[in-house]
């Protein structure tokens, strides 16, 4: 005979029992908490309750955007069926209405009830339960040779007490394996579980619509700054492509200085949202200074008011020399053909003067010091606006046809490095989560240069990350191939990754993340997608790699 129990050891026992479903209940309710895999919440939530029914088969219902019941998950042991959630099997089954064809609520089917309700429904016997229509679960069950005895179906409600969705449990089984009906415990502590699971859910929704909210704002801000100017579109959509083709290409390298370089996910997440930041500061700089594409624009090109000047020059020279031609109508053949020689001598200067400032107002590499020193003799040449004497050229316009190399001038030139600054300013000032706390120095960091050289910090190799690192060459990269800058064309493959080859060679750029560029096909893989067909050609790789 089996010992009896006494009622004291029957209440420790209970007791015992009860501390052991609590303890289990706050460990569903942490891990549900934690976990950030939407499928793998939604399958923890089937999972708790079958740890607490022990019941065979597992549905989970979502709310999709027209209102009706989705399935997500099903799981059912005794058939080995695992469809939705993290598995590969797709459910082909048609959402549940929550309305007839007329309009009217659909009470018929259990979890619709369930959903339109609120109400937790359990059931001892489908075959014998006269409230719901249980039609569809008979045939399956014919067609499978399953038998769906006990159902229990519980909504899911959020923070706000909305129905989000339902979770049904099927076959609830004793210790020997054997079909009970869903307990009252049993229902308590699934509703717990269903309530916990509901808000792990909605706190994800949540978190997710807020990063698309923060994604979405971020590239909108890249996208007006590329609108901003006809010539840098695409430019702050771009570089992130670059940085984030070259930044797996260092998690997936083995050998050398960055063999052990990884990032998770959130790391990625981070230096891609950096990478799209990288020059929000440009919201700041004028576009005049932006768009420049000759040394004399400001809002317009100042060049048509020079070429006015000759102009008028030419129209002097003419005037001279036809009151001479009538000054001297009875002078010697000789003496005419010298004036005709002179005003024809000052025509052709006037013309290759003006040629050479159309040309040199273009901008380039270098101009070297003769050619400043011509602008500055072209600059005296006397010059009459409505009666007064005044410079041919302005000094304004003298120092802007003499910058050395391209079509800025050293204030303009401050001003657009200043956009760096303006962007680490605005960075700083956001309130980041932990997880993207390194962003500003990751986008402030891509104008610095591992000798010390660059701006705004002088920083050095040692002060810089390997992110600030990856996402300089990328800035560059796409600065050298990109065909709408206004001071010149897009380069080609084999110019731009010579030039950067170089600024490798004066420790401008990180040697190591370069020859990670070159050797992993990094530059050909992002040109045959973003690079103009016409400027894609043989690059020799062996000369941009160490000996």
């Amino acid at each position: 005979m089996k010992p009896i129990m006494s009622d004291i050891d029957q209440l420790n026992q209970k007791i015992k029992i009860l501390q052991g479903r609590i303890v289990q209940l706050n460990e569903i309710g942490v891990a549900l908490s934690s976990e950030k895999n939407t499928d793998k919440l939604f399958e923890m939530i089937l999972e708790s309750g079958k740890t607490i029914t022990n019941a065979d088969g597992r549905t989970l219902y979502m709310k999709n955007s027209e209102g009706n019941l989705d399935f997500k998950i099903l799981l059912n042991d005794t058939m080995e069926t695992h469809m939705g959630g993290t598995s590969s099997v797709e459910i082909s089954f048609y959402p549940v209405k929550l309305h007839l064809p007329d309009g009217s609520e659909n009470h018929t089917n259990v979890s619709a009830h369930v959903a339109l309700t609120g109400e937790i429904v359990h059931i001892e016997d489908a075959y014998t339960e006269e409230g719901f229509d249980f039609s569809g679960t008979k045939a399956f069950d014919e067609k499978s040779g399953y038998r769906s005895k006990s159902f229990l179906n519980v909504p899911l409600k959020n923070h706000e007490n909305d129905i989000i969705g339902v979770m049904q449990l099927i076959n609830a089984r004793d210790s020997d394996g054997n079909i009970i009906p869903f307990s009252d415990e049993m229902q308590n502590q699934v509703e717990s579980i269903a309530s916990q699971g509901a808000v792990a859910l909605t706190n994800k929704r949540l978190v997710e619509e807020l990063k698309i909210l923060f994604e979405a704002f971020i590239k909108l801000i890249a996208v007006a700054i590329d609108k901003k100017s006809p010539y840098t579109g695409g430019h702050c959509e771009r570089v992130p492509v670059i940085t984030m083709m070259l930044a797996d290409a260092v998690q997936e390298k083995k050998t050398g200085k960055y063999k052990d370089f990884s990032m998770t996910d959130e790391e990625r997440y981070e230096l891609n949202i950096a990478a799209w930041l990288h020059d929000c500061g440009k919201v700041a700089t004028p576009p005049h200074v932006v768009d420049k594409s000759t040394k004399l624009e400001t809002i317009y090109d100042r060049i048509g008011l020079v070429n006015t000047r000759f102009e008028v020059l030419r129209r002097d020279a003419e005037i001279s020399y036809l009151k001479e031609r009538l000054a001297g109508k009875d002078a010697s053949k000789a003496e005419s053909e010298k004036i005709e020689s002179t005003y024809k001598n000052q025509l052709k200067q006037l013309n290759e003067d003006q040629a050479f400032i159309e040309r040199i107002n273009i901008g380039g590499e270098f101009m070297e010091q003769g050619l400043q020193d011509r602008v500055v003799q072209i600059s005296k040449y006397p010059y009459t606006e409505k009666g007064s004497k005044i410079p041919f050229l302005s000094e304004e316009e003298i120092e802007n046809l003499n910058i050395k190399k391209g079509t800025l001038t050293e204030e303009e030139r401050t001003i657009i490095n200043d956009h760096i600054v303006i962007t680490i300013d605005m960075l700083e000032k956001l309130p980041y989560p932990k997880q993207l706390k390194n962003v500003p120095e990751f986008a402030g960091g891509h104008h610095e240069k591992l000798d010390g050289t660059g701006y705004p910090k002088g920083l050095k190799d040692e002060d810089m990350s390997v992110q600030a690192k990856m996402m300089a060459i990328a800035d560059i990269f796409e600065a050298l191939t990109a065909e709408d800058r206004p001071y010149k064309d897009g380069k080609k493959l084999s110019q731009a990754m010579r030039i950067m080859g170089f600024m490798r060679n004066d420790s401008h750029i990180d040697p190591d993340l370069f020859e990670i560029f070159v050797t992993e096909g990094i530059y050909k893989k992002y040109a045959k997608q973003y690079v103009n067909e016409s400027q894609i050609d043989t690059v020799n790789e062996i000369d941009l790699l160490p000996n």
